[in-house]
């Protein structure tokens, strides 16, 4: 049997002998990519969308061919995201085999909402949207209130049946996964949040860390907001590399798994380049202290909207906690 290390421990072990790894060990003992590809906005927009940012101009088809074509293997996939044909059918073309690739899924507020046959349901159809018999990872997209826990119940009947190889929670807060945690007979594997430096919750992080559970991240490359920022620039500079790359390895080095977006062929290889260097630890101090008490603030809001969004909660806030721990 394959023991089963920490994400510190795994990390820590593989970060010794390479600055950029390639995967990191889940609490199941299954290896998980270090770096995806992300697929929302490729091809489709959804309506309760936060950012009124367009969908790609691109074809998506040949968005995600050309991922593969990268080197891309790991794509973080959603009901929300409107889109999982459109990736079924481009994996399809591209060749590869069901065993290289590694798959994540998501299911939505509104088939939370509904309960454990439509969880069962929706599962079920990004089996045939993405065109496999199994998904790698599938998360609950948010702790939407009263609802969750069945939510995460039902992904573990999913996982025995062999439909889900493992299970894990995406926008779950320390408050979120202490309801989650007396109900659940097998741990999440991640919690996937948003992660970068102008947004690093190291206590949330580290909470998670010490319960076995790795962090994926989502919004790594903030859309491209942060590239010219003063500290991200001049570390790019010295390191003679991107923006982008500095921001992937800062997540790296801080046990983060990365998902990083783009429409464009050499964006795409640019972030998924290896790095053969790592950051110095006054380099890491100076991108940890970038996240203000504002953007811990904008967070809490955009928690408190999204957390009910595309359900009959919304309307009255109904069961959002007041309180949570957002560092």
């Amino acid at each position: 049997r394959k023991e089963i290390r920490s994400p510190r421990k795994a990390i820590m072990a593989v970060s010794e002998t390479q600055a950029c790894p390639a995967s990191f060990t889940m609490n199941d003992g299954i290896e998980h990519p270090a770096r995806g590809f992300g697929t929302y906005k490729v091809g489709f927009v959804p309506a309760s969308a936060t950012s009124a940012a367009p969908k790609d101009d691109r074809d998506p088809v040949e968005i995600i061919k050309d991922a593969v074509a990268v080197g891309y293997r790991y794509f973080d996939c959603a009901q929300f995201y409107g889109n999982e044909g459109i990736i079924g059918q481009a994996l399809a073309q591209s060749g590869v085999d069901r065993k290289e690739l590694y798959l994540v899924s998501k299911c939505w507020n509104d088939t939370i909402y509904a309960g454990a046959d439509a969880i069962r349901a929706q599962v079920k159809q990004t089996l045939r949207d993405l065109q496999v018999e199994y998904i790698d990872l599938y998360l609950v997209h948010w702790p939407v209130p009263g609802k969750h826990i069945e939510a995460y119940q039902t992904l573990e009947q999913l996982r025995e049946e062999g439909l889900l190889r493992s299970i894990g929670i995406s926008n779950y807060t320390i408050e979120d996964y202490a309801e989650l945690k007396p109900h659940i007979k097998v741990k999440p594997v991640v919690n996937q949040i948003e992660v970068n430096p102008f947004l690093y919750r190291k206590v949330t992080i580290d909470y998670f860390a010490s319960e076995g559970i790795l962090t994926e991240a989502y919004r790594v490359l903030r859309q491209g907001k942060s590239m010219q920022d003063e500290v991200v620039s001049s570390i790019a500079a010295a390191h003679k590399c991107t923006s982008g790359q500095i921001l992937t390895q800062w997540c790296l080095q801080h046990s983060i798994i990365v998902i990083a977006k783009s429409s464009k062929r050499e964006r795409m290889e640019e972030n998924f380049k290896a790095m053969d260097f790592q950051l110095a630890a006054e380099e890491m101090e100076q991108l940890d202290a970038l996240t203000t008490p504002e953007a811990l603030s904008a967070y809490e809001e955009l928690y408190k909207k999204c957390v009910v969004r595309d359900t009959p909660l919304a309307a009255l806030q109904e069961g959002v906690k007041d309180k949570v721990t957002l560092n």
